[in-house]
């Protein structure tokens, strides 16, 4: 079982890259966002490797990171959904972003791959729900509290906050990120206005 390639990127296709690792090359099918951070031709690279064997074939996945290839393969748990759709949402949805969706529970953005219809998209947030933070790592605190906004959980002023944010023209991803960040200048007891302008201060970093 191929866990990891590290190697010499041979040629760059479609769908797929060829590492060349001590002379033999090796085809690893990637998503589009992997394959446009590949290096050039002759250049080092390393990549996470999924490795699917069938009665017919052996086929190889290859991913960034760790974490977008837990996502691989979580995703797949979710009916409806195999290697093709996996590595679609993956090319076009970081791992962050996708456990942003998830927890907010945007079928919208989840939907937004190719191949990914809406009944598709529904069932992934409403399956993984309870896995988006142990996937998102660092921003696992923030992914609990998008959790609360996409379950309908959420304190009030909270809530309030972010639908003012994003009546205001910015994302519902970019709403909760700014009013996480006030929450924690402004402290839990902070009403609806006060998380809006410390909200729009945020977003004025951007």
């Amino acid at each position: 079982m191929i866990g990891k390639l590290k190697g010499v990127v041979d040629e760059i296709g479609e769908d797929h890259v060829v590492v060349d690792v001590h002379g033999v090359g090796y085809v690893a099918h990637c998503g589009a966002r992997t394959l446009a951070a590949l290096p050039g031709p002759g250049e080092a690279v390393i990549l996470y490797i999924e490795t699917h064997v069938r009665e017919d074939m052996i086929r190889l996945y290859g991913f960034a990171g760790e974490a977008e290839r837990g996502w691989f393969r979580l995703l797949q748990n979710v009916q409806g959904v195999g290697s093709k759709v996996a590595l679609s949402i993956l090319g076009t949805l970081s791992p962050g972003d996708l456990a942003n969706a998830i927890a907010l529970q945007d079928k919208a953005m989840v939907a937004r791959a190719p191949g990914v219809g809406p009944k598709v998209a529904a069932r992934i947030v409403a399956e993984l729900k309870d896995k988006a933070p142990a996937f998102s790592g660092a921003g696992a605190a923030d992914i609990g509290f998008k959790q609360e906004l996409g379950e309908g959980v959420a304190p009030a002023p909270v809530a309030d906050a972010v639908s003012a944010l994003a009546n205001l023209g910015y994302s519902r991803e970019q709403a909760a990120s700014a009013v996480a960040a006030a929450l924690k200048n402004g402290g839990d007891g902070a009403d609806a206005a006060k998380l809006i302008r410390l909200g729009l201060k945020e977003l004025s970093r951007v």
